[in-house]
């Protein structure tokens, strides 16, 4: 039993291995599943930190359209946090009022940082390749696969804005 448990190890181990550093993160959805951004690093990646009582919300039907549109070829992850002192308490509370206010089905992960010390491992990492800390509510990282670049959008850029569609067009088959 013991020498099959270090087989596990040793294959999760080098297959988190193989992927490129930005990867290598594992989250927990308000949905009860696990993320591991390892699988997804053959296709682009937007990263949105959110809040449910802030201006930007509203922002979840684009993100929400986009998601149901090319959920295939994308993967959108929200990160609800209250670095901004515009997120609900629990867990419970924010996965609610995504799912019954906005119909969210994209993967959310349960409250995080997102800046300063307390910034979840992730969210350091997106700082440090952009130079660029959220500084609001509904700020975006697009990873793109392989993690060959990452884009940082301020919270004003809507999620199917032609600044940030165009950098996905190529890998969403879209006709430009």
């Amino acid at each position: 039993m013991k020498k099959l448990l270090f087989v596990l190890l040793l294959l999760s181990s080098s297959a988190f291995a193989e992927c490129s550093d930005i990867y290598q993160h594992q989250f927990k959805t308000l949905q009860g599943d696990t993320i591991n951004l390892c699988d997804y690093q053959n296709k682009p990646i937007l990263i949105v930190n959110t809040a449910s009582k802030c201006g930007f919300t509203p922002q979840f039907e684009a993100l929400e359209s986009l998601y149901k549109q090319h959920q295939s070829n994308l993967l959108i992850i929200g990160f609800p946090s209250n670095d901004f002192n515009q997120e609900l308490k629990s867990d419970k509370e924010i996965g609610d009022f995504c799912k019954k206010t906005y119909q969210v089905n994209f993967p959310m992960v349960t409250k995080t940082s997102v800046v300063g010390p307390a910034a979840n491992p992730l969210y350091k990492k997106l700082t440090q390749a952009t130079h660029q800390a959220p500084m609001w509510n509904f700020y975006k990282y697009l990873i793109l696969p392989e993690g060959k670049k990452i884009y940082a959008f301020s919270s004003d850029v809507s999620p199917d804005s032609p600044e940030l569609m165009d950098k996905l067009k190529p890998y969403l088959k879209i006709k430009q």
